[in-house]
């Protein structure tokens, strides 16, 4: 179900990328393969990059993301879908794309949620990585720059989808899960995934 198995570290650069997968997903429902995607944003600097150097990696990101969704409906309103509900889609194909950021969501958020805690603090990020590190050596090889990086693009991640009001706060919002991607997840029979998004029916 998760493309990615392994614990990636790649969410270091990879980041939200809200911006950057409204654009690619329009070439891929096109049926733009991701080397003519590529191409087409360095011709027309699609995503604003200052350089081109990070095109090609951001693209590629974006596709298999979109990949990972396993689900046409989804991936159109992903597209089309306003901005508050395509955010939504977005944070959840993080999930099935990145095993890191897939735990995270089900095992602290998901929790927080089923247990009515709205509280959130850095020492929710610092718990959910200590254990991590003492479950499985890849994360334990990481240095502590990585792993602040990575906890930075969680919470950077909660801010987007509306999970959390800003970058400081400490407090969890009860998001109001869309139909669309309730629908989506349903579809894809990843049931675990709909607490991460205050979901419990």
């Amino acid at each position: 179900m998760i493309q990615a198995q392994k614990y990636n570290g790649g969410l270091t650069s990879e980041q939200f990328l809200f911006y950057e997968i409204r654009i690619a997903v329009k070439l891929y429902l096109d049926g733009k393969s991701v080397d003519e995607a590529v191409s087409l944003i360095k011709q027309d600097n699609l995503f604003q990059y200052p350089t081109e150097r990070k095109i090609s990696k951001m693209t590629r990101v974006c596709y298999r993301r979109l990949d990972a969704l396993d689900n046409r409906t989804l991936v159109e309103e992903l597209a089309n879908a306003p901005a508050e509900i395509a955010k939504q889609i977005n944070l959840y194909a993080m999930m099935r794309y990145n095993r890191l950021v897939r735990e995270f969501m089900t095992t602290v958020i998901g929790e927080k949620f089923r247990n009515q805690d709205f509280a959130f603090s850095r020492r929710d990020l610092n718990t959910f990585f200590t254990r991590l590190q003492e479950q499985n050596d890849d994360v334990a090889s990481w240095s502590e720059q990585t792993v602040n990086k990575i906890k930075g693009v969680l919470v950077k991640s909660l801010v987007e989808a509306g999970h959390l009001d800003s970058f400081k706060s400490e407090t969890l919002n009860p998001v109001f899960l869309s139909e669309e991607l309730e629908s989506g997840i349903r579809e894809n029979g990843d049931f675990e995934a709909l607490p991460a998004f205050n979901c419990f029916r």
